[in-house]
């Protein structure tokens, strides 16, 4: 430990629900690198959205809120979200100071001496008092397997992987996935494919009208059973269902949308049915989602026996100096800016049970 740097909370992940957490402690007087640290292990500011497609714009960005504080006014809805988002994380970095450090890759959290937290990186280990962890989930691609998976001839590659809808020009495509990466694939890729193939397991749920707050709202309560009974969680886009706005109809119209069940199994120049049918394929798009990027506590045996964390607020029930932001319920934009102040305001509890004094 004679290396090791000491502060009160350590938040890993600089993402919305890592800075929205950031943002609350130096609003309720935490000093960054006296009092916490914020580790990013991506290379810039903007979280996950600096590495979206080029042709996600700001204007097709699904629910995007602003960071507490600070409203992200004036943007061209034609820039990539990629630009426009990371540079209004950078702006917020800056505006209130938090000194984020990067690129450190966490490889540990464990138990250390005299109660704390020993967190292991790429920049030397620190140890801390409470800990929130907003790593999201593009670190973890969901990759499906399907029989015969390993046979297939073409190309298979991940939302996470999306290059832009150039690279499939006059190939077969075929895109599995129900959520709006799957869709904006799809209406991209149609006009310059030779073919495409829309799967998924369940049939799309489609919504009219704006994703607003109340909206958000709703859905964060819909997910936050699941992470109190310690069960994996379900992304909040997933029970929001998908925007209907005038792309969507006009794929829906021009049978670019035309939703098939899932394949039973892929050969080496497709995918095939039980029933017989077959469709020729030169790709297969996983548009399927993510995990949740928790591996780095594995040392703290958080699991539940359903394979989730349970968590109830944003508190980890298992061990109470461990805050999740962008978890479970606030695994949405709204969601990690109410939960950031959420972990803070019990983790400012928690420092208080165990000294008093200096609170």
């Amino acid at each position: 430990m004679n290396n090791t740097r000491e502060v009160e909370v350590v938040v890993i992940g600089a993402g919305q629900a890592g800075l929205a957490g950031a943002y609350h402690l130096r609003r309720t007087g935490f000093e960054p690198d006296r009092d916490f640290a914020v580790l990013d292990h991506s290379p810039g500011p903007g979280g996950a959205w600096q590495f979206r497609w080029p042709t996600l714009t700001y204007g097709k960005v699904h629910g995007m809120h602003a960071l507490p504080g600070m409203e992200l006014t004036g943007a061209d809805p034609t820039r990539p979200s990629s630009e426009v988002i990371s540079e209004y994380f950078a702006a917020y970095e800056e505006t209130f100071d938090l000194r984020v450090r990067r690129p450190v890759d966490v490889r540990g959290v464990r138990n250390g001496p005299d109660g704390r937290l020993l967190v292991e990186t790429s920049d030397g280990d620190w140890a801390t008092r409470a800990l929130i962890n907003a790593t999201g989930t593009w670190d973890r691609p969901f990759w499906p397997r399907y029989p015969g998976q390993e046979t297939f001839g073409g190309w298979q590659l991940h939302t996470a992987q999306y290059p832009g809808p150039e690279r499939f020009a006059g190939l077969r495509v075929v895109v599995v996935g129900g959520g709006t990466s799957g869709t904006q694939h799809l209406l991209e890729i149609a006009p310059r494919a030779a073919a495409t193939t829309w799967v998924t397991r369940r049939p799309p749920v489609f919504h009219e009208g704006p994703f607003d707050e109340n909206a958000g709202r709703a859905a964060v309560a819909l997910v936050e059973e699941r992470v109190r009974q310690g069960l994996p969680p379900k992304s909040v886009v997933s029970v929001t269902g998908l925007p209907l706005n005038d792309a969507v109809r006009q794929g829906l119209a021009d049978g670019t949308l035309d939703r098939h069940p899932m394949f039973d199994r892929i050969v080496p120049d497709g995918v095939e049915w039980s029933d017989g049918r077959h469709v020729p394929a030169d790709v297969i798009l996983w548009a399927t989602g993510f995990r949740a990027a928790v591996d780095h506590l594995a040392p703290l045996r958080l699991r539940e026996p359903g394979g989730g964390i349970r968590v109830e607020g944003t508190r980890a029930v298992a061990d109470p100096r461990i805050h999740l932001v962008g978890y479970g319920p606030s695994a949405s934009t709204i969601g990690a800016n109410r939960a950031g102040g959420a972990a803070v305001r019990g983790i400012k509890r928690l420092l208080a049970e165990q000294d008093p004094v200096a609170a």
